[in-house]
């Protein structure tokens, strides 16, 4: 078994083909499916079913992923601070759903304490990636929330997670539509009345994504609903679909992709608690403590 194979099994994990994986590796399909195969037989599992459709994860291949993910994770860790040409470089890693506010917060950061040789991330993903993160401590702070939906599934991961939460504000759910939409003007609106119109929802990728939306109103049941994970194709599948995403209501002046938004209060009421999580016990880096204090700087709660 190497990092090697390891990485291979992540990446094909997230293609829906050896070849397209292959593609991504820039590695020959048979090279791969070959590697796969060793790897499979050292450890007496399969981890995946291949078919002319294409392939797809078994039950233990599933659990052997979960297992790889947190390995990699830890392993680019220590190949990033130590073995990268940057390793004298100052660090700062933040996870984030997807807020405008923690994107100002950590800008704000680069701007304040101005250091001369860094290399920082700011990683925009989905639910789990942001807990796992602060968990495996690729980053050192995360940005998540939760709704009635899924506030108790959300909360036990964190205790699980030996994660800190800290909630900043709590919100009211409300519809994004476009600017020219027949709703447009509407100060509130049901979402039986948009039923004949898309939501276009983001898409969490992930077996339990029902349970870790990080969107209001993820246990109701939509007639149209399009999943998108980049919030450029969700806005422009709103504005060329008619369509509808719900949200907090937070929309940024300043934000270009934003830009021709508009949001409605929903009479369905399912209010989101916005807040950043921390591993328990770890101790703030400079650039740490300063994210912090520019996130506190919109605590409401």
């Amino acid at each position: 078994m190497t990092i090697t194979q390891l990485k291979y099994v992540l990446e094909i994990s997230k293609s829906s083909s050896i070849r397209e994986a292959a593609t991504k590796l820039y590695i020959s399909q048979p090279a791969l499916s070959a590697s796969i195969r060793e790897l499979e037989e050292e450890i007496g599992v399969l981890l995946f079913d291949r078919s002319n459709k294409g392939i797809s994860i078994t039950d233990e291949g599933r659990e052997f992923l979960n297992y790889v993910k947190k390995f990699i994770g830890q392993y680019e860790i220590l190949e990033d601070r130590f073995l990268s040409s940057d390793r004298d470089n100052e660090k700062f890693f933040v996870s984030t759903q997807h807020y405008n506010f923690s994107i100002t917060a950590f800008a704000n950061v680069i701007k304040k304490l101005k250091p001369e040789k860094y290399s920082f991330s700011i990683h925009e993903t989905k639910t789990r990636e942001v807990l796992e993160d602060v968990r495996t401590l690729r980053s050192e702070v995360g940005i998540i929330s939760f709704s009635g939906s899924n506030k108790k599934i959300i909360n036990k991961m964190i205790k699980e997670y030996a994660l800190e939460f800290v909630p900043l504000i709590k919100r009211d759910t409300y519809a994004y539509v476009w600017k020219n939409h027949k709703f447009a003007k509407r100060k509130e609106i049901s979402l039986e009345e948009l039923k004949d119109y898309p939501c276009i929802s983001f898409d969490q990728s992930d077996d339990s994504n029902f349970y870790l939306s990080e969107e209001a109103m993820a246990d109701y049941n939509f007639m149209k609903i399009i999943k998108s994970d980049d919030r450029a194709t969700t806005m422009e599948l709103i504005a060329e679909l008619q369509g509808y995403s719900i949200g907090c209501g937070m929309l940024a002046g300043d934000d270009v992709i934003l830009k021709g938004m508009v949001s409605i209060k929903l009479k369905e009421e399912d209010p989101l608690t916005i807040g950043y999580i921390v591993r328990k016990g770890s101790k703030h880096s400079i650039y740490g403590e300063a994210y912090v204090k520019e996130l506190l700087k919109y605590k409401e709660l």
